[in-house]
């Protein structure tokens, strides 16, 4: 019953392969590569980017294969959704990885990310949940039920690789570059009318990053903590000091702007950083298509 997933982002190519597991699963592998492809949906993706991703999944698919996995799911989000030049970017993954691309929809993205937040949590909290997605080129906020699942979802076309591309050039960004990230990010979730929820979690690269920076809460004061430590240095020291990958620290402020937001779109309740995700909530609806439910 070993499944895989590889989940290609605006920031990264991720892949899982897991099994099923006493918490809905267990990681057997995972492996993230930076590929940065680029959001907004107005430039194409350059050939040379093209190639790196269909390079990237084809060794990604060999890993899960080798790994006892025959046929690796295989998803993309917002960077690819939006590109004009999409179809050329899918076939050319699917020629060279010998798979079938699935381009989720922002909702379907919202659904699976809240299948494998609210199937992986060792306890369930009653009531409302909330979780923010928080990607490079797309933002997910969704509220629902562990039993009933989505009941309210918005798909916010801001990421943390668009605020970084369009404000946070400096390095490390100033303030004048941050109020304008701020700006964006308050611009982008001002029609958003959320539905409260008891307990909220995070996702996503910027949320997982931000564990070695703050612990496992996302709090409106430790995020601001953060984003002063983050950007009071240059993003080379800023990854040494905090054990982060150079590009995620150069990243990373733009998505500790849109986690903030998410907690103030929440009413304030802090954001617990989740075990699952996107490519568990596909792991999660593979492993139920193989059972039939």
């Amino acid at each position: 019953m070993r499944c895989a997933c590889v989940d290609i982002g605006s920031n990264t190519t991720r892949l899982l392969v897991a099994e099923p597991g006493p918490a809905g699963l267990r990681e057997v592998l995972a492996e993230r590569r930076f590929v940065r492809l680029p959001v907004g949906g107005r430039a194409a993706v350059p050939a040379e980017r093209v190639a790196a991703v269909a390079r990237v999944v084809a060794e990604q698919v060999e890993l899960a294969r080798r790994h006892g996995v025959a046929r690796p799911c295989v998803v993309a989000t917002a960077a690819i959704r939006s590109a004009p030049n999409r179809d050329e970017l899918v076939d050319a993954v699917e020629r060279a990885a010998g798979v079938t691309v699935t381009v989720l929809s922002s909702d379907e993205e919202a659904r699976l990310a809240f299948a494998g937040v609210t199937r992986t949590l060792a306890h369930v909290p009653p009531g409302r949940l909330g979780v923010a997605d928080i990607g490079g080129g797309s933002s997910e906020l969704v509220v629902g039920t562990a039993m009933g699942g989505v009941e309210w979802c918005a798909s916010l076309p801001i990421g943390s690789g668009l605020l970084a591309d369009v404000h946070l050039h400096g390095d490390p960004p100033g303030a004048a570059a941050l109020d304008a990230a701020r700006a964006h990010v308050a611009a982008a979730l001002s029609h958003a009318v959320v539905p409260r929820p008891v307990a909220a979690f995070a996702v996503g690269g910027s949320a997982t990053s931000l564990r070695r920076v703050v612990g496992p809460e996302l709090t409106l004061d430790s995020l601001d903590r953060a984003l002063a430590a983050l950007t009071g240095r240059r993003a080379a020291e800023a990854a040494a000091v905090f054990g982060l990958h150079a590009e995620r620290a150069r990243l990373l402020p733009g998505g500790l702007l849109l986690l903030r937001g998410a907690v103030e779109a929440f009413g304030g309740v802090p954001l617990r950083i989740a075990a699952g995700g996107l490519r568990e909530g596909v792991l999660l609806q593979e492993l139920d298509r193989r059972h039939g439910v």
